[in-house]
This record gives C-alpha cells, structure tokens and sequence, in this order.
C-alpha cells in the first residue's frame, strides 16, 4: 500500500513546480508516481498545471525548421547532380564491346553519347529538376509559392467571388444539376 500524502510531498511539488521542473521529473526526486503528483497538483488552490504547449510548440518550430533545412539541401544536391548530368551529354563517351566467338575487346570514344544514351541522360536530369523542384517549391518576386498560371486564375476568381458574396464560390453547380437530372431519369 502506497504511503499517504503528507504536507512534505505538497511543499516539494509547489517549490518543483515553480522552478518549472516537468512532472514526471517532480515524481522522481519526490518518488512518487506521477499521477499521485498529479493529484497533489489539482489539490492546490488554483491547482497547478503541468502545461507543455509552449515547449511542444517551439520543439515543432525548431522541428519544421531543420526538416525545411534538409529539404533544401537535398534540392541543391539534386539540382547538382542534374548539372553533373547536364555536362555528360556533350563529353566525349568511351564504348566497349567484349564478346564474340573470339572473346575480343572492342573499344570506341565518340564525340558525344548515341541518341540513345542520350535519352537515358535527360530522363536522370528531368528526375533530378523535377524531385528538387517538389522539394523546395519555387518563390515568386513576393516569396509566395509559385503555381501554374490556370492554378493562379483559379485562385484568384475564388477570392474575387468570395468578396463579392461573403463566402465560397459553391462545387461545380453544372456537375450538382446532371447528378439530379441522373437521379431523376
């Protein structure tokens, strides 16, 4: 049977509590299980709250943070490896052969890479531009996300339609009309 709480256990969790000290860290050096300090909290008047919003709201900030830093790290690896790539479509290529009846080895340098090569080359480049490009998303001149041109009409006469009838333009009514006039055939 656990011991009963006495007026020692009470004045360590108020003096812990106002240093700031977590609960579970108060259950610890008090050494008592943390709902029982729990409890000596909510006796108090007004009770004590081990509230860990500010520091779970900065620990995401910082979170989001590094997460965006990697992001666009690997988008600058990603671009540098498309300009690596960029370069070997006009390098000169070394092409080989082993094999025939006679196990011979054949070698050739060309000017450039075949059509084919060529092909493959620009498929890792697109890759590249197009995962950084998801990565880190490109800014216009005012630092917003940039999106297609139809993306930004649409934008746009939502907005205009929600100032000229306070709310959200409605879903498809063209859309919403053939459904009924299916339900009703």
């Amino acid at each position: 049977m656990a011991r009963p709480i006495d007026d020692k256990d009470r004045a360590a969790v108020k003096r812990l509590h106002a240093k700031g000290t977590s609960r579970n860290d108060i259950a610890r050096a008090i050494k008592r299980s943390p709902a029982t300090v729990s409890k000596i909290a909510a006796a108090f008047d007004p009770p004590l709250k081990f509230d860990r919003a500010p520091q779970v709201e900065a620990a995401t900030v910082v979170r989001k943070a590094d997460l965006a830093a990697r992001r666009a790290e690997m988008a600058e690896r990603l671009h540098d490896a498309a300009e690596r790539e960029l370069g070997k479509l006009t390098e000169a290529t070394l092409y080989w052969e082993w094999g025939g009846k006679d196990h011979t080895y054949a070698q050739k340098l060309a000017d450039e890479p075949i059509p084919a090569d060529r092909r493959a080359i620009m498929g890792v480049i697109a890759t590249a531009l197009d995962r950084s490009l998801k990565l880190v998303p490109p800014k216009d001149d005012a630092g917003a996300e940039s999106r297609s041109v139809i993306g930004d009409l649409m934008a746009g006469l939502a907005r205009n339609y929600a100032e000229r009838h306070g709310g959200p333009p409605p879903e498809c009514v063209a859309d919403d009309q053939a459904a009924e006039d299916d339900a009703h055939a």
